[in-house]
């Protein structure tokens, strides 16, 4: 990536410059980083310029001559829903002096972080973010993270977890995970994403950083030779979360969280409940105190139409798996200030054709979705019906059954650099 033209310099108000950065900003990119930020920030963003999967084309700095006063880093990532495979990036080490703050610099690097995104064939972004400030540059709240329940202290005797899944072999070798583990490690997260609808998975430069990055470890259970679970753990201070958890089997399961209890003070451990897979069966019975506040992934749709397109094989799935006919008719939907129409053919969708503003929508049997509520729908926990309830500017029209049937509740398991809790 580092063969990628950098940012071209751009004059800003005040003499202020926004430019790519280079190995001569490193040092004042993770002060400042460190500063507005997390002590890990300036390690990982060390890690990704230095890495040749992304390198310094990654990143730009807007600066006060020679003095690095703002930063933005865009990662690539990818989104899977169903068959189809969504390029996509995300922004993160994100950075402004405090000095600096409110001349807009973060919108100015966020614009160059969205034209990088399309250069690079992305088509659409997804991020954990503070809360409301990035639906201030189009993203929207849109796909819900998993609950982080704690493990009960009553799941077994004394530190409960490490009794109350005893297996009969040997004692589990948790270890931290090392590079050589990276294909045991990501056969297993593809077989726990699996039975997701919407599945983000850990990048590959991304495996490479995750094992030497200090906000999270990276651990292995070895059985026989052979690693058949894996996690990431926070530092312990406060209790400890595991995350990112995949097993072999249930014993592995097990395995995985006894160790990992080991490590935590006072048995105080909470995990991501991947329900579905195998470590969220195993642990189903030893998990309480489940969140009350929703938290959810923001993501941006720069282009819905093209999304809508690119979605055609995964609708027209849906349709035959219920047994839907609406041959020679068009699925309508429309944002309001625009509409989008996709013809059912007798083997399959067309291409998207999209129009202006349409108000009515169910005047012509399509639905509605207001553009900021478009990636829950097409990627969320709450479907049309579920949008409906909620959003008065959300609504199937009269072929309630049809767009239903597009727009189902989906699942969604998204790995992600930081943890989100």
């Amino acid at each position: 990536m580092d063969t990628e033209r950098t940012a071209r310099p751009l004059a800003l108000p005040g003499g202020l410059v926004l430019r790519g950065a280079g190995p001569a900003d490193l040092e004042q990119i993770g002060a400042l980083l460190v500063a507005r930020g997390e002590p890990v920030d300036a390690l990982d963003h060390e890690l990704v310029v230095r890495d040749p999967d992304a390198g310094w084309s990654s990143c730009a700095v807007v600066v006060d001559g020679d003095r690095v006063v703002s930063t933005a880093t865009l990662l690539d990532e990818e989104l899977r829903l169903g068959e189809v495979r969504l390029p996509a990036g995300q922004v993160e080490l994100v950075a402004t002096d405090e000095e600096y703050e409110g001349r807009g610099l973060v919108r100015v690097l966020m614009g160059w972080a969205h034209d990088l995104s399309a250069a690079r064939g992305h088509e659409l972004q997804v991020m954990i973010g503070i809360p409301y400030f990035y639906r201030l540059f189009g993203y929207e709240y849109a796909v819900e993270m998993a609950q982080t329940p704690r493990v009960r202290r009553d799941a077994g005797s004394g530190t409960g977890v490490r009794a109350g899944t005893a297996v009969a072999h040997e004692p589990p070798r948790l270890r931290r995970a090392v590079e050589a583990d990276i294909p045991a490690t990501t056969a297993l997260q593809e077989a726990a994403q699996q039975g997701f609808d919407v599945a983000v998975p850990h990048s590959p430069p991304r495996r490479r950083w995750l094992l030497a990055h200090d906000g999270s470890t990276t651990w292995v259970v070895e059985r026989d030779g052979r690693v058949v679970a894996t996690g990431r753990t926070t530092p312990p201070d406060g209790g400890l979360l595991l995350a990112d958890a995949a097993a072999a089997d249930t014993e592995a399961a097990h395995e995985l969280l006894r160790g990992v209890a080991a490590l935590a003070p006072e048995d105080d451990v909470r995990v991501v409940d991947r329900v579905g897979t195998v470590t969220g069966d195993a642990w189903a019975g030893l998990l309480d105190g489940h969140r009350e506040q929703s938290e959810q992934y923001y993501v941006r749709l720069p282009d819905a139409a093209r999304v809508l397109d690119l979605l055609r094989p995964v609708l027209w799935r849906r349709l035959v798996d219920a047994g839907l006919d609406r041959t020679g008719r068009e699925i309508v939907v429309s944002t309001y200030g625009a509409h989008h129409r996709i013809p059912v053919g007798p083997e399959g969708l067309g291409p998207v054709t999209s129009g202006g503003p349409m108000q009515d929508p169910g005047d012509h049997g399509g639905a509605g979705v207001a553009p900021d509520h478009l990636g829950a729908l097409l990627f969320g926990d709450q479907g049309i019906e579920g949008l409906t309830s909620r959003r008065p500017d959300v609504y199937p029209g009269p072929d309630r059954e049809l767009f239903a049937t597009l727009f189902p509740p989906l699942t969604a398991d998204v790995l992600s650099y930081y943890l989100p809790f």
